[in-house]
């Protein structure tokens, strides 16, 4: 049977020899070359030339990208990751590379995708085909993949993905296509997505040249696929549904490629509540005076100092931020307080030309209390008290050489300004803002548990109010 599969792919049908290979690998009654060929040329015929089936690309032709995260707990999930490929490849009787993004260089920014196309496009010079980025909770069959991949030829532009797109327009996309929101499709990291070898090797050589508008990097997927679109000069998302955002476990999954697994995993007990000090940023009245870098110094110090109970993570939230603190304290068991962790929803600014990272303020900023003894102890300040205190924070925590480790479950923005169906997938942790929603309501819709889970927090709203005198 293998050589006839080897035989139609030499001599007879090149185009039908995925088709073949999955028939034979997957147990389909014997068909003799005759029959296969009489076939393919009748499928092919029905296709359009661009989709048209091509050679089955083997496992070492496409390139696994892990966007995964410096933070220990992250880099072991990659680490899995990427072993479950190399064992799927083995079990082909073929190689495959996986590159984890955090080990691509030195440089933080790499999340960003943009500044490691140029290095990920040197990585196996003309063998490669395919580039395929996924998550840490992506799961992937790789002989599904490539059944899939050859379904398009990679000499071509193409992106592929899951769709996603704004039911409404969104602040976090700038009110893009606000005309018809719907009409703009961006990837679901999580399914996973991929990009012919002549896409990143254009966009390889583009992104110095052309770089983003943008100096912020908010909502990636988003901006990856605005930028490959270049306004119409570039490929739209292709849709691909054997890109499949369903959980793993469920029962109608065979024809999946990708599955997803949750990024709220169980790593044991939840911490304790006593172990989490939250601090809320408000002001007297209507927020006339702001001054959130210096009331969030005054946070970090009162936290270190004697005057409070010691605790192993702080939680600084602004007046105006809800956050289920059931998940959160979940959440928080995968990680190791003796380490430097910042924790949220991770934005960037200048990431093409060596910026930084940063947790972003309305989410919820979660830092281990290492890490924020790093911060005090390095002289980190503000340079006023009006400073955007997320940013001053991330300048210092990348001049410490500490990583930013980014969750999808906490949020800047309002659940309406999210597709739902991104939402609905899992549980999320925080919601930032309350205009035009009632936040009550939204509280119990989005991150209220079952079982009413009720929570002490260690610091209050008015408790945690500086006068300018103290700051």
């Amino acid at each position: 049977m293998n050589d006839t599969c080897e035989l139609a792919q030499i001599y007879f049908i090149p185009s039908c020899a995925c088709w073949v290979h999955t028939c034979v690998m997957e147990g389909c009654p014997f068909v003799s070359l005759f029959s296969v060929a009489l076939l393919c040329s009748v499928v092919n015929s029905l296709k359009t030339p661009e989709h048209a089936l091509h050679r089955c690309p083997e496992p070492n032709e496409v390139v696994f990208v892990i966007q995964s995260q410096k933070n220990k707990y992250h880099a072991e999930q990659a680490e899995k990751k990427r072993q479950e490929l190399f064992h799927q490849a083995v079990s082909l009787k073929k190689e495959s590379t996986v590159v984890c993004l955090h080990e691509l260089t030195d440089y933080d920014g790499n999340w960003s995708i943009l500044p490691a196309l140029p290095h990920l496009s040197v990585l196996c010079g003309n063998r490669c085909s395919w580039f395929f980025f996924m998550e840490e909770v992506t799961m992937v069959k790789i002989q599904t993949l490539l059944r899939v991949l050859s379904r398009f030829d990679a000499e071509k532009e193409w992106f592929l993905g899951s769709p996603l797109y704004d039911d409404e327009s969104s602040i976090i996309h700038h009110y893009a296509f606000s005309d018809d929101p719907s009409s703009f499709q961006y990837p679901d990291f999580g399914a996973g997505w991929a990009l012919s070898k002549a896409l990143l090797q254009r966009l390889a050589k583009q992104v110095n040249d052309n770089p983003p508008k943008s100096d912020f990097t908010i909502d990636l997927k988003h901006e990856i696929a605005l930028y490959i679109w270049g306004q119409g000069s570039g490929p739209a998302l292709s849709p691909v549904p054997e890109f499949c955002v369903k959980p793993h476990s469920t029962a109608d999954m065979e024809k999946c490629a990708t599955t997803i697994t949750t990024h709220l995993p169980d790593c044991g007990d939840p911490v304790r509540t006593e172990d989490v000090f939250v601090a809320v940023k408000t002001c007297e009245k209507f927020h006339t005076e702001r001054r959130h870098c210096g009331k969030t110094f005054a946070i970090l110090e009162r936290f270190l100092s004697g005057a409070v109970s010691p605790s192993d993570w702080l939680l600084i939230v602004d007046d105006d931020t809800l956050i289920s603190l059931p998940r959160l304290k979940k959440l928080l068991s995968c990680y190791d307080p003796r380490e430097p962790v910042s924790l949220g929803e991770r934005y960037g600014y200048g990431l093409i030309q060596n910026g930084y990272s940063y947790i972003t303020g309305g989410g919820g900023m979660v830092f281990s209390r290492a890490a924020v003894g790093r911060l005090l102890s390095s002289g980190c300040r503000c340079y006023s008290d009006d400073a955007p205190d997320d940013m001053v924070l991330g300048m210092c925590m990348n001049t410490l050489g500490l990583p930013v480790t980014h969750s999808p479950l906490f949020h800047q923005a309002r659940p309406d300004d999210y597709p739902k169906a991104y939402l609905a997938r899992q549980p999320q942790i925080s919601f930032h803002k309350h205009w035009n929603v009632n936040p009550g309501e939204m509280y119990r819709q989005w991150l209220l548990d079952p079982v009413d889970q009720r929570e002490t927090v260690t610091e209050t709203a008015t408790e945690t109010r500086y006068d300018k005198e103290e700051l």
